[in-house]
């Protein structure tokens, strides 16, 4: 009787920590360091990383630059299949970031690109579309500086050059512990 109680009770305890873990586990935390806090992921640009990114693209239209979102939020598999560029998949590497491991995977982030009059999108540094002696990319930076962005071309390792972030003082590793943005302390129109 007792060996039986026994049996039983390992058999409970050992289902209710399954239905706890699936219960908590979210499937797109996988390899990631969540905290435990129930902080929902991201599934959009933050509010007011978006409302930056429109007053990036008005500003260097008033300059005759038109700028082209190219990249904002960027889901885990999004990233993930990014990642796997240049490695095990073809083309070039533009990323050293895995799944939870960039802003972009925060809402945090957009990339950028330059439209020219024809229609095409480019990514060339020294293009001066506005013929006004300096280049049309060089202008969009010290835009996007001003609007509070951090550029991915002042890195020192990987250079990324369309890369536009606002951490708003966090690092991945608090966004990954769930850390987010404070948005009701946050002012809109810093910049």
């Amino acid at each position: 009787m007792k060996r039986k109680w026994i049996k039983q009770s390992i058999i409970l305890v050992v289902l209710g920590l399954l239905t706890i873990f699936i219960f908590f586990k979210d499937p797109n935390t996988s390899n990631h360091k969540i905290s435990n806090q129930a902080v929902a992921l991201p599934s959009s640009l933050n509010s007011i990383v978006k409302e930056k990114s429109s007053r990036l693209i008005q500003q260097a239209a008033k300059k005759g630059i038109v700028v082209v979102i190219t990249d904002g939020f960027r889901s885990f598999e999004d990233q993930n299949r990014l990642y796997q560029q240049g490695r095990t998949t073809s083309g070039n590497i533009v990323t050293n970031a895995k799944a939870g491991e960039s802003y972009h995977n925060y809402g945090l982030a957009i990339d950028f690109a330059l439209r020219t009059p024809s229609g095409n999108v480019i990514w060339d540094r020294q293009y001066d579309g506005n013929r006004n002696g300096k280049a049309d990319w060089t202008e969009v930076v010290e835009i996007s500086k001003s609007l509070g962005f951090q550029w991915g071309g002042d890195w020192t390792k990987f250079k990324d050059y369309p890369h536009l972030q606002m951490d708003f003082g966090l690092t991945i590793a608090d966004l990954q512990n769930g850390k987010r943005p404070d948005q009701s302390s946050l002012v809109a129109d810093k910049g």
